[in-house]
């Protein structure tokens, strides 16, 4: 098979050297660990890569209660002691009570498969640790049927953190690692165009300053992501907002319509208050 290579999508922009990074991850054979502010696409990412190759994509959503074992399989011993007391010949084949993860499935597809660990940070300190092994060696021992599973293909993996607690350095050498950094005007309006493409450039402008301006507000306790920005523009174009909404007439600073979809706690909300009232009052 051909070296498969991310070219971008229509439907993400992804940066040239976000291109580059899951394109080296690929020829290593690496994870690729993705971290960046929540919001800025790093889930998304490993779906878009999935639909431009033409993979199929497996997706493993970690929780805090999220154990490494369940990625590969879990063994449903309730199950197989309530269909004994049944007298189900299933029990005779402990086979019948293997549930298999997301690990497993990708090992046994027929193609590459493009896995996703979804914010591995969520889950305790020892679960990356547990998968390196696994993602080292591509395979694993399955106990209970006394089978070892090996990978057909190797599959592309991406893992996704948000900085929630700082990850094993032996996990971090089996990596190939990328931060999204926050995009700029001109990168965040090319991912709006995606999303907007008929969007009247006046609101268009009017908004990312509103924006941009409300980030780089000091002592937020949570900056505006771009996903909350494209809720947002979803709003200011469903209810027909017009761009002199979002500003006043001398270019003083104004709480916007629907700041909701921006600001998400009552401190950052009153902070952008306090400031506005401030504004006014120096005026």
């Amino acid at each position: 098979m051909p070296q498969l290579r991310f070219e971008g999508s229509k439907h993400y922009v992804a940066t040239p050297d976000l291109m580059l990074a899951v394109n080296a991850a690929i020829c290593l054979q690496r994870p690729l660990l993705i971290k960046g502010e929540p919001g800025t696409g790093k889930t998304l990412l490993a779906e878009e890569v999935a639909t431009a190759l033409g993979l199929p994509l497996l997706q493993w959503h970690v929780k805090s209660t999220t154990k490494a074992q369940q990625g590969l399989y879990e063994y449903d011993a309730v199950s197989r002691l309530r269909d004994s007391q049944l007298g189900d010949d299933r029990v005779k084949n402990i086979a019948n009570y293997i549930v298999k993860g997301v690990l497993w499935q990708a090992f046994e597809a027929d193609t590459p498969t493009v896995v996703l660990i979804d914010e591995v940070d969520k889950a305790d300190i020892e679960f990356p640790n547990d998968l390196l092994r696994e993602l080292d060696r591509m395979e694993f021992h399955v106990y209970e049927t006394r089978e070892t599973v090996r990978a057909r293909h190797r599959p592309i993996v991406f893992i996704t953190s948000n900085n929630e607690k700082e990850l094993p350095d032996a996990f971090l050498r089996r990596c190939f690692f990328h931060y999204i950094r926050f995009p700029d005007r001109d990168t965040m309006q090319q991912i709006v165009d995606v999303h907007f493409p008929d969007i009247r450039k006046a609101l268009l402008t009017e908004a990312l300053e509103v924006f941009f301006g409300l980030r780089a507000i000091s002592g937020l306790k949570k900056k505006p992501s771009t996903s909350e920005l494209i809720d947002w523009l979803k709003l200011l174009v469903a209810e027909d907002i017009p761009p002199e909404a979002l500003r006043s007439r001398d270019n003083a600073i104004v709480i916007p319509p629907l700041a909701g979809a921006l600001l998400k706690n009552e401190q950052d909300t009153h902070l952008f208050e306090r400031l506005v009232h401030m504004a006014r009052q120096n005026r």
